[in-house]
């Protein structure tokens, strides 16, 4: 890890080339775990209400089964698999019945990528940088599947938070309290907001999953990155949300997925909360 510190030349690139084949598996995160969990979903239901168990062939795993176009079904091979190149060679249509590639899948791999080489540049090659690849990858994939679904899985939320606390035992990023107290509070936020507006209005604001993932990102920040988080998220959700709300031509009544915005602040606030808590304190006077 020190040789890639001291050759950023060859770290870079590897990085680089990395983030290509990790978004290549987050996409198949992003379309296969929200299926897979409906279809698990629904045979718990016919256990618990005791109905004949009907055959429902699970959908494809995400490690297993090969990639496959989705139109016909024909199987890619590794050359039609290549991260970003493959879908540009193709011209965005599948080999076999031409059917259109989301753009999805190359976009996802290029944001993957440049984040990846973001995270070695913030904190170098060794386990701060593979921690913020971890955390990094979740949060892709956590923003993609809300995007489709609005759902934030507890399979990916729980695991990202523990292990933010897991990695706060060897104090990779802060001690262990600031990290515990970070998921606590960003839970309760969250949970707070959410509670004050059903007994106000008897509807739910947001879903239960957007308090995991705060508390997940507050396993990983702490104290300091929960605010910036709520701000830019809340901010960013206004602004994007009131202009995706108006190009659909749709009331504010709509559902909007707040993952992605709460994804996205929890990353700057991941890499800068301290430099924005400690600029704002200066600047109001009171660091």
């Amino acid at each position: 890890m020190a040789f890639l510190d001291q050759n950023p030349e060859i770290g870079f690139p590897l990085a680089a080339g990395f983030g290509l084949l990790l978004g290549s598996f987050l996409n198949v995160v992003i379309l296969r775990l929200p299926r897979r969990l409906e279809w698990q979903w629904k045979r718990d239901a016919h256990e618990i209400l005791e109905e004949p168990d009907t055959y429902d062939p699970p959908p494809p795993g995400i490690v297993v089964e090969r990639s496959h176009c989705p139109h016909c079904k024909h199987q890619l091979s590794w050359y039609e698999n290549i991260p970003v190149f493959s879908w540009l060679a193709l011209r965005g249509k599948c080999r076999n019945c031409k059917a259109p590639i989301s753009a999805q899948y190359p976009l996802v791999e290029l944001l993957t990528m440049v984040l990846m080489v973001a995270c070695v540049w913030r904190f170098g090659f060794g386990w701060q940088g593979f921690g913020a690849m971890v955390f990094t990858g979740f949060l892709i994939a956590l923003s993609g599947i809300d995007l489709r679904t609005q759902l934030l899985p507890d399979q990916l939320t729980l695991p990202l938070m523990w292990l933010g606390l897991i990695a706060a035992v060897d104090n990779l990023y802060m001690p262990a309290k600031p990290a515990l107290i970070g998921a606590v509070v960003g839970y309760l936020s969250l949970w707070i907001v959410w509670w004050v507006f059903e007994q106000l209005t008897g509807k739910e604001g947001m879903g239960h999953g957007d308090f995991k993932l705060l508390a997940a990102i507050g396993a990983w920040t702490g104290l300091n990155g929960i605010l910036p988080t709520i701000l830019l998220s809340s901010l960013v959700g206004a602004i994007l949300g009131s202009i995706w709300l108006a190009a659909k031509g749709r009331d504010r009544a709509t559902p909007i997925p707040f993952g992605p915005y709460l994804a996205v602040a929890g990353w700057i606030a991941f890499f800068w909360g301290d430099a924005m808590v400690n600029g704002y304190m200066r600047y109001a006077g009171l660091g």
